[in-house]
């Protein structure tokens, strides 16, 4: 992979975050430091941004059952849980 020389500026407690990641042997050097948080950060990134399209794609397919009728009546639901969990908490005594 192709690289880019970079100069940044971090704070005096960043900087010594970054030294003491180094000296209990996590990074050999600040560079590994910073492209690993980065390499993180586009992680998370990536992974709230399937959770987020898993959510919108959730709420449409509610949405359009709502449309057609495909409804229950939220007191037949709750009913439904209270019993569940009744029962779970039964059972673990």
């Amino acid at each position: 992979m192709a690289t880019v020389r970079k100069t940044i500026t971090v704070s005096v407690q960043q900087d010594a975050w970054i030294a003491a990641q180094i000296e209990a042997g996590r990074y050999t050097n600040d560079s590994e430091a910073i492209r690993d948080l980065i390499r993180r950060e586009q992680e998370r990134t990536f992974e709230i941004e399937s959770i987020r399209e898993a959510l919108d794609a959730s709420i449409a397919r509610g949405l359009d059952d709502a449309a057609v009728g495909r409804t229950q009546p939220a007191d037949a639901v709750f009913d439904r849980l209270e019993a569940k969990y009744r029962g779970l908490a039964g059972a673990a005594e």
